[in-house]
């Protein structure tokens, strides 16, 4: 799985901070790696760096192989809430997504009966 991490003009990260987002990305979504090739973060000042409250914008998108690109945003206060946020997000829509092929999967092993 490969992982990008992006920022706006307005979000400057050290190279530890982007290796610290990389490595929050893989650990929480290790359990569907297998079924990704891509993973890419997007985090944005909405507020151009005005301090304004949940103005942190992460959006994670995630390339499951064999479908549909999909996308989750999340805004906070602070990066790493922006991106832990916009992770859970992703989590759940992976796992629902991964959980629903594995149904149908199981369902074909049944001699083509689909369950309804």
């Amino acid at each position: 799985m490969q992982v990008i991490i992006n920022t706006d003009h307005n979000i400057t990260l050290t190279e530890d901070a982007t290796s610290a987002l990389e490595a929050t990305v893989r650990s929480m979504l290790d359990h569907v790696a297998p079924h990704l090739t891509r993973v890419e973060v997007y985090v944005s000042d909405e507020s151009a760096g005005r301090s304004t409250g949940n103005d942190i914008r992460c959006l994670v998108e995630s390339r499951p192989e064999g479908l549909d690109p999909q996308s989750v945003t999340e805004n906070a206060a602070t990066v790493d809430l922006a991106v832990h946020g916009a992770l859970r997000k992703m989590v759940h829509s992976l796992e629902t997504t991964i959980g629903r092929l594995d149904k149908r999967k199981g369902a074909s092993s049944m001699g083509g009966i689909e369950p309804r």
